[in-house]
């Protein structure tokens, strides 16, 4: 078990490292525009893109499903797919929480990668044995607190209340999305495991707004990233 998790760390340093130096700021991440600012959250407008996600409903640690998912979503960007392609590395590393989603109703996981732009309109094809497939998002609006250390199972349900007590007591209080699918939250890494210090992790929420309108609340319930 030690070892398979020290391989995991490995593989996520490389991902942070590779291709661009040391800052993983540097690396391409989704497009997106801030519309508001509170002290403790922010309102994003995330455009259409497209990540490639690996589904884990069987796993019921978060650490342990996002090990999992982004060892599978390495093998793709580093050629296992029906093209052979290499495609650059991308941050954050997303985990959507799937409530009940899980075994005895515990939570599913769904671990997600964003797909540079050269790549979003025709993804290559990964290799059957991965069980990954690409997601198509459409324009979001979406609420981000930001937290620092390490994403844990014993930290990122109180990283994620903190979230909606903010937003319940804002404009998008009460604020909904039309989405098919219950996402509680997601939660967004950017760093490697071997940066200590100025760490950045985000939790994500989607909210109603009308994206026409840069992202104005509407007055329903607050739901997560689909």
């Amino acid at each position: 078990m030690q070892k398979t998790k020290m391989g995991f760390w490995y593989l996520f340093f490389f991902w942070c490292v590779a291709a661009r130096g040391l800052n993983a700021f540097e690396l391409e991440e989704p497009p997106y525009t801030v519309v508001h600012t509170e002290s403790d959250f922010e309102i994003r407008f995330y455009r259409e893109i497209t990540w490639m996600s690996s589904a884990s409903p069987q796993e019921v640690s978060f650490e342990k499903a996002t090990r999992q998912g982004f060892h599978r979503l390495f093998q793709y960007i580093q050629g296992a797919n029906l093209n052979s392609s290499r495609i650059p590395m991308t941050v954050p590393l997303l985990t959507s929480i799937v409530p009940g989603a899980g075994p005895f109703d515990s939570s599913g996981y769904i671990v997600r990668l964003y797909l540079p732009s050269e790549f979003e309109d025709s993804p290559p094809l990964p290799l059957p044995e991965l069980k990954l497939h690409a997601d198509r998002w459409a324009g979001h609006c979406i609420a981000v607190r930001k937290f620092s250390g390490f994403a844990k199972d014993n930290n990122i349900v109180k990283e994620a209340a903190n979230l909606a007590d903010s937003l319940r007591n804002s404009p998008w209080a009460n604020s909904s999305s039309d989405s098919q699918e219950d996402y509680a939250y997601s939660i967004a890494q950017y760093n490697s495991p071997f940066r200590i210090i100025g760490r950045v992790n985000e939790v994500w929420a989607i909210v109603a707004a009308s994206v026409s309108e840069q992202c104005q609340p509407n007055l329903t319930v607050l739901k997560s990233v689909s």
